[in-house]
């Protein structure tokens, strides 16, 4: 299975994945939890961005630093996913915070054929006129062991390789905000010199729904690359959320191999003597 999957196909497999339920509100915590008590996709559990997708904040890790790997396996584990569980992530924000999931998925190892986002997510849904429910499910513990799974790059790395040819670091927020206008989450506007804007928006169709064909993202993500490698590109954004969309939308294409950047912005700026660069 790719790395998308639709409603449809969730529908006929509700007794047989775990689907997850991400739904976030950066400014409003609780907005999630609310959402999911309201109505959710029929046997999914919820998953809340800061408290199961993030660690502690030590004021220079970034906004949503990543918990350790025992905890996350704990939160899986809670909602009886196992490592070999299929799993279908999805959320009310364009999948920016499914994506998360399913790259936390990844860097523990589970199967990447076993991971998934759905497809247009919520909104998709509901169009295809799919039902709703309140009940809160209860699934069985099911151990989840420690394995090796995709590693995010360290600051470290990205200070000893940012501006230089080596590797296309790629942005994936707002341009406003790329460019060091209009920034209200971080204290600093602006981005890591030599990084290119990839807004996470524009791998959805024109209705902001759905990811674009494979084809199409493929043709687009490989004017960026301008030659390199996927290996070679480093995604990042704010906090390490928006950048798994790009990410997604990569494997989506076929472009796999590009890594995560969890700090991003939020945590490159904690440190005034790190270079900033504005515009465009």
């Amino acid at each position: 299975m790719g790395p998308l999957v639709s409603a449809e196909a969730v529908a006929e497999h509700l007794r047989d994945w775990r689907i997850v339920d991400c739904r976030h509100d950066l400014r409003n915590l609780d907005y999630g939890t609310q959402a999911y008590a309201k109505g959710h996709i029929p046997g999914a559990v919820f998953v809340h961005m800061d408290r199961d997708l993030s660690g502690e904040l030590t004021g220079n890790n970034g906004r949503h630093p990543l918990p350790s790997r025992e905890a996350f396996a704990a939160v899986l584990s809670a909602k009886g996913i196992g490592p070999d569980t299929q799993v279908v992530a999805y959320d009310n924000e364009s999948g920016i915070f499914a994506s998360r999931f399913w790259w936390m998925l990844r860097w523990l190892g589970h199967p990447a054929d076993k991971a998934a986002v759905l497809n247009g997510c919520l909104p998709a849904w509901k169009r295809a006129k799919l039902p709703l429910e309140v009940d809160v499910p209860e699934y069985p513990f099911v151990p989840y062991p420690l394995r090796a799974g995709d590693e995010p790059v360290e600051i470290t790395e990205v200070l000893g390789v940012f501006n230089t040819p080596d590797v296309l670091l790629l942005d994936a927020r707002a341009e406003d905000r790329f460019a060091g206008e209009n920034e209200t989450l971080d204290p600093v506007g602006g981005h890591i010199p030599g990084a290119v804007n990839r807004f996470y928006f524009d791998n959805l169709d024109d209705a902001g729904v759905y990811f674009k064909p494979a084809d199409e993202l493929r043709e687009e993500y490989a004017a960026l690359l301008a030659g390199r490698q996927a290996r070679q590109v480093i995604q990042q954004c704010g906090s390490g959320v928006t950048a798994c969309h790009n990410l997604l939308a990569m494997e989506a294409a076929g472009l796999t191999g590009s890594r995560l950047y969890v700090g991003s912005w939020s945590e490159w700026c904690s440190d005034p003597s790190r270079p900033v660069a504005t515009g465009p």
